[in-house]
């Protein structure tokens, strides 16, 4: 959904000027771009590499080391079957539907969204009412592939019943999105033609593994699988304690339908995958939850999206959780540490909420979920998923494969049970369902304590019992006591088996580096009357150069300095690049302005005479002016948060020679 989007200073963000910037600037490029392209495809180039390297590398800082997580990094291509038994080769699809005239494939929910959000801004024309400036260039974009969209004025209840549809546009289904589109009449506008109604498509590109191609595949949707396959390894490698926590960053495919928004819809992307396995015994605690509990979260919950609404509550995530809001604290604790880590990114706080699944988009797996979503150009994008997988992933692969998949440990008090048990008669149960009889078996070993107990009295008074077994005969399987018995047993154990419920979060990385690229931008005015200049206020640890070193000109007596400093901040480490280009200092600051880069390091006539640097700020272009290792320590302190810009012109004293040049 497009929405009004600001700077970080809140001027209006001007979207087609900062993608020049960032193309022009290499932060990313259409891959294969001298061919055609292909939508979904993007390569990085040097300045996005690195603002993608420092994100995963404060990712890794704040979960896997902080939390102490078992990390691993697992194959892209996954076999069929893995798949299959995950419930992907089933259920992971969007819908889609076809516009019947020129064969266009859209994506359902997106082209509801479209077909009425433009009518919205027709109806507020028609009304005379102010138009954002980011929905009249929405507009302006659609008019050059429509055929004249007019402004038509809405009932009312007609708006209100649009916005309702928006608010909760992600817990439709396949066929309610086409009901939708047929009740409201929706057309296609670069044919108006009405599209054919919605089917699912799935989004895993498949393939085949070896020459043969015997074994049909795909590329993982997800890096959560290899977890969940590797879960015995690492709980034995964390000794069998619980509970614990893997993690994983690698790159995943999804063949979207209809890419768009740059970076924030792609085929190819950089997943961190986080599977915290505990035990539902205990309620899913967590040890640490009291650390977090007064840390106060936007919400969304999932009653205000089906009421029509998307207004937000400040909650602290204890409360959250003690209302039952957010189902339990394992849960609770992650969204809060989501929530820090995304602010340490720099992340603009006033435009981060966390919203909860609805029904129909609930992932089939969950139990709870929420998504911590950034306000962009793009409307509300979600960048990291929190979801409950109870034991759902772990249970069915130990059912496909029987690997135990499970944790076992010794009772302090040994537990008695006391139970109905199923005997099979095995050389006689098989031949007499032949090609039915594992399916009988199956829905006979599936009966719960109480049916079993039932079972027994008729077994006892008919010598035979009758049973559902769905796909069999007419529904009903007849069983004699000759192909079975049902035991009542009293057993002692002393070591207890249980599965693990997971709490899974999972971060798109694409998306959030994009989010903070626009959080971050701003436009700073020139005083020669020239275009304003693009400005990246990058947090120091996440810029992608932290230092500019700029000689005053190409003098010679210059280039031993520049040598010596970048080396001293190369063993210090710390990034930086030279830019000794005959360009005026201002233009090589403003350049690197546009990448992000926070200091910049002037080197000039007096440095040759005493080994003074000034060191400027990018967001303030304040300057200090100090000796070199005063100014190397400044910067190391900057860099990791130990210090800010305030902290060190208190300690360094100002200098204002250069910023006359610059301006």
């Amino acid at each position: 959904m497009t929405t009004e989007a600001t700077t970080l200073k809140g001027q209006p963000l001007d979207k087609a000027a900062l993608e020049s910037m960032l193309r022009r600037r290499m932060f990313y490029t259409p891959s294969f771009e001298i061919y055609g392209g292909v939508s979904g495809l993007y390569d990085y180039g040097p300045p996005g590499c690195a603002l993608q390297a420092n994100i995963i590398d404060i990712w890794r800082k704040h979960f896997v080391l902080e939390e102490d997580m078992l990390e691993v990094d697992c194959s892209v291509l996954t076999p069929h079957e893995v798949l299959k038994t995950s419930g992907h080769v089933d259920k992971f699809a969007d819908w889609m539907c076809k516009d019947p005239k020129n064969g266009e494939i859209l994506r359902a929910d997106h082209f509801v969204e479209d077909v009425l959000e433009t009518r919205l801004r027709g109806n507020k024309e028609a009304r005379g009412q102010k138009i954002e400036e980011k929905e009249e260039a929405d507009a302006k974009k659609k008019k050059k592939k429509t055929k004249g969209q007019e402004a038509i004025k809405l009932d009312d209840a007609v708006v209100q019943e649009y916005e309702e549809i928006l608010a909760q546009i992600d817990n439709y289904n396949g066929q309610q999105l086409g009901e939708l589109i047929t009740k409201y009449d929706m057309k296609n506008p670069a044919t108006g033609v009405q599209p054919t109604p919605p089917v699912a498509f799935n989004l895993m590109f498949s393939t085949s593994i070896g020459p043969s191609s015997n074994l049909p595949g795909y590329l993982r949707p997800e890096t959560a699988q290899g977890q969940f396959l590797n879960f015995a390894k690492l709980l034995e490698f964390n000794t069998n304690n619980m509970p614990f926590a893997s993690a994983s960053i690698g790159k995943s495919y999804r063949n979207e339908i209809s890419p768009r928004a740059g970076l924030l819809r792609v085929r190819e992307f950089l997943m961190a995958e986080i599977e915290h396995f505990v035990d539902p015994e205990g309620h899913k605690k967590h040890g640490r939850f009291q650390e977090v509990e007064d840390i106060e979260l936007s919400l969304l919950d999932r009653e205000t999206q089906l009421s029509g609404k998307t207004i937000v509550r400040k909650v602290k995530i204890g409360e959250a959780v003690r209302s039952g809001l957010v189902d339990n604290e394992t849960l609770g604790y992650f969204l809060a540490r989501i929530h820090l880590f995304l602010k340490r990114l720099g992340v603009d706080q006033a435009k981060i909420r966390f919203r909860q699944h609805m029904a129909n988009e609930m992932a089939h797996y969950a139990c709870d979920c929420w998504d911590a979503e950034l306000l962009t150009s793009s409307g509300w994008v979600e960048c990291v998923g929190c979801a409950d997988r109870s034991a759902y992933d772990l249970s069915v692969h130990a059912k496909k494969t029987g690997a135990p998949l499970v944790v076992r440990e010794r009772l302090e008090i040994p537990k008695v049970i006391e139970e109905w048990e199923i005997e099979v008669e095995k050389k006689k149960f098989g031949p007499f369902y032949k090609k039915d009889g594992k399916t009988v078996e199956n829905a006979l070993m599936a009966t719960t304590q109480e049916q079993r107990e039932q079972l027994a009295k008729d077994l006892e008074q008919n010598g035979k019992v009758v049973i559902d077994v769905p796909g069999v005969g007419n529904g009903k399987v007849e069983i004699s006591q000759d192909l079975f018995r049902i035991v009542f047993r009293k057993r002692t154990e002393n070591v207890r088996e249980y599965t693990p419920n997971v709490i899974e979060p999972s971060f798109g990385i694409g998306r959030i580096l994009y989010s903070l690229i626009e959080h971050s931008y701003w436009t700073r005015a020139s005083d020669g009357g020239d275009e304003a200049r693009g400005v990246l206020s990058f947090p120091p640890a996440v810029a992608p150069t932290k230092v500019l070193i700029v000689p005053l000109s190409t003098n010679k007596d210059f280039t031993p300095f520049v040598r010596e400093l970048s080396k001293k901040l190369r063993s210090a480490g710390v990034s930086s690049r030279v830019d000794d280009s005959s360009a005026s200092i201002g233009k090589r600051y403003s350049r690197n302005d546009e990448l992000g880069t926070p200091f910049g390091i002037t080197i000039d006539f007096q440095t040759v005479k005493d080994g003074s640097i000034t060191l400027r700020e990018r967001d303030s272009t304040e300057q200090v002016r100090a000796e070199e290792d005063k100014i190397i320590a400044a910067i190391g302190a900057l860099v990791d948060g130990s210090k800010t810009w305030k902290d060190i012109t208190a300690e360094l004293p100002i200098f204002a020679g250069q910023e006359l040049v610059e301006r």
